[in-house]
């Protein structure tokens, strides 16, 4: 079984298959190991994945210890809840060779773009070179003492990922996580450190800070909310993300769809903490 697959043909090898490891990703700030997908038969499918185990994750002061994979697993639920569907699909494998972990579809892109996936969508730039095209986030001095500005592309992807980003409260959105596929669709991944229920967005999108949402942002957002709602909240075991969140993230995640809906804009960057990622790549 080779060739591409559409979401949920991509879900159902995630669900069925042998993992098999092939590598670890050793830029990964946790165990992240690239892996073949084998059908029933042991014969390898001609996709692959990345596999987050458990107890592969660093423990971190503010997130609680073991939680990542299935925060991966929930940022995957709630982009597809809305119709963004900019996540890979990803789930939860309890089989998986080292154990309970996440198991996301991986992104195949372009040949040319593999040097460099976050190409035309996050640059470093020259204050000059800064066209309507672009959205400037923070100006910075290059290694040869030269003005530069870290900007994004002005992209209707990139801002749909940016409300996601804000509803999901992402705080490592950084350009490294974002890759065009085969077909030029936007993804978006590494999504651990998401659904915290204090404030922690951090990213290089900021953009489009305070910027009016759009109607198919809204319409995103309420597509969510209604999904929430038919699993019932969290009275009901969370429903939508039962077993991924705590009762009061799912909450926090509610009042940030909720907020911004109200608000009709993106949210501003915070004041009272650095709002980006650390590295931005």
């Amino acid at each position: 079984m080779t060739g591409l697959l559409d979401d949920d043909g991509a879900l159902e090898v995630l669900r069925t298959a042998r993992i098999e490891p092939v590598g670890v990703l050793t830029e990964a700030s946790n165990l992240t190991l690239l892996v073949d997908l084998h059908d029933a038969d042991d014969r390898p499918t001609g996709h692959r994945a990345v596999y987050k185990p458990v107890r592969g994750e660093r423990p971190l002061r503010d997130f609680p210890p073991g939680t990542l994979a299935a925060r991966e697993v929930a940022a995957y639920l709630v982009s597809r809840a809305g119709g963004w569907d900019l996540v890979p699909p990803t789930v939860l494998r309890e089989d998986a060779p080292l154990g309970r972990g996440s198991l996301q579809w991986w992104v195949t892109q372009p040949e040319e773009r593999l040097a460099d996936p976050s190409a035309d969508l996050v640059e470093v730039l020259a204050p000059e070179t800064v066209t309507d095209r672009w959205l400037a986030v923070v100006s910075g001095t290059g290694p040869e003492g030269e003005d530069v500005v870290v900007a994004h592309a002005d992209d209707p992807q990139l801002r749909s990922l940016a409300v996601l980003d804000a509803v999901l409260n992402n705080a490592d959105r950084k350009a490294a996580h974002l890759a065009l596929d085969v077909a030029g669709r936007l993804r978006g991944f590494d999504h651990g450190l998401c659904l915290h229920v204090e404030d922690k967005l951090r990213t290089v999108l900021w953009g489009w800070a305070g910027a009016p949402l759009r109607p198919e942002d809204a319409r995103a957002l309420e597509a969510l909310l209604t999904a929430l709602e038919d699993g019932g909240g969290a009275e009901a075991g969370g429903g939508l993300l039962a077993g991924l969140v705590e009762p009061g993230e799912l909450e926090a995640l509610r009042a940030r769809a909720h907020g911004l809906l109200a608000a009709g804009a993106m949210p501003l960057p915070p004041v009272d903490r650095y709002p980006l990622p650390w590295p931005l790549w």
